[in-house]
């Protein structure tokens, strides 16, 4: 499998082709996934074949939106069956891949470590100092695409998110869950 040719192949569909009003499934959203999930990856001892496997997944985890907004992973599936093939991607290799998009889904569904870190590493952000700036980017998305909300809507949403939310790895147990209970409890205290 040539990972670098399908890394730069699929950034620069996302870069190019993806819609100016995702403000938050953008391209930035990508990198921001596959980052996390390279560092979860290295803390959870993930080499060889898995580490690039994950590292496709979470490149090509949200390619479905260059194709619709909703029911998007299905998308990624099927354009990640479309094209990995050309980078010498098996069909086995694939199968993995698209199993770990698919667990994506919310609510999120993993059964293998792979697919644990790739679902860490997508809601990595509910965990961080920048929750507010990244998910008012969503809110913004889903009033310009056809979902309104209103922001006491909104923050009603995120409390339900986050309360519901779990994080699957140790990693991430370990270094998200005490700053997404902070960022629960300032939207709690904004709706009082």
């Amino acid at each position: 499998m040539d990972f670098i040719a399908a890394k730069e192949f699929v950034l620069n569909r996302l870069k190019n082709e993806l819609n100016p009003e995702f403000f938050y499934h953008c391209y930035n959203h990508t990198i921001d996934v596959y980052e996390s999930a390279l560092k979860l990856a290295i803390s959870e001892n993930i080499v060889g074949k898995d580490l690039e496997l994950l590292k496709t997944a979470a490149l090509f985890h949200d390619t479905g939106f260059l194709v619709c907004y909703r029911e998007h992973e299905e998308q990624s599936v099927v354009f990640s069956r479309k094209y990995l093939p050309e980078f010498g991607y098996s069909e086995e290799e694939i199968n993995i891949i698209c199993n770990i998009i698919f667990s994506t889904r919310i609510p999120q569904t993993p059964k293998t470590i792979l697919d644990k870190i790739l679902c860490d590493a997508d809601l990595d952000y509910l965990g961080r100092d920048d929750f507010f700036m990244i998910a008012n980017k969503l809110l913004c998305e889903w009033n310009v695409n056809g979902i309104p909300t209103t922001l006491k809507k909104w923050y009603h949403i995120q409390v339900d998110f986050l309360s519901n939310n779990d994080y699957f790895t140790t990693t991430a147990k370990r270094n998200r869950i005490e700053k997404k209970n902070e960022n629960l409890s300032q939207i709690l205290d904004l709706l009082t």
